[in-house]
């Protein structure tokens, strides 16, 4: 019988399918935060002095969970693939994207309150 490709092969110990599924889902809980920030930027953020600052913060927060929530589903085969395959796990650029991401807002939110 074929295996699926969801299914842990021989040899996979299921705590690693698992902790794979958690670290997807807690990608995913980050993604939603965002997701979340963005749209309470936009709805209850008052307007800043420079105008289109609210609106950078909140598309940016939405585009950054966009690409996180994409990223984790992609992460999470290949993470999976790996392990059927007995390979070492890849490496990642989901961390140094939300890194680099986070960085960007926090700077964009930090004119906008320093030009007030």
């Amino acid at each position: 019988m074929a295996e699926v490709e969801n299914e842990p092969g021989p040899g996979i110990d299921y705590r690693f399918t698992l902790a794979n599924e958690r670290t997807f889902l807690a990608w995913i809980r980050t993604s939603l935060g965002l997701l979340a920030g963005g749209v309470a930027v936009h709805t209850l953020v008052q307007p800043f002095l420079v105008t289109g600052i609210r609106r950078a913060i909140a598309v940016s927060c939405v585009a950054l969970a966009v690409v996180l929530a994409v990223g984790a589903l992609l992460r999470w085969r290949q993470v999976t693939r790996a392990m059927h395959a007995g390979r070492a796990l890849p490496e990642t650029v989901m961390v140094p994207i939300l890194a680099f991401g986070i960085a960007f807002i926090s700077l964009i939110a930090a004119i906008a309150v320093l030009v007030e």
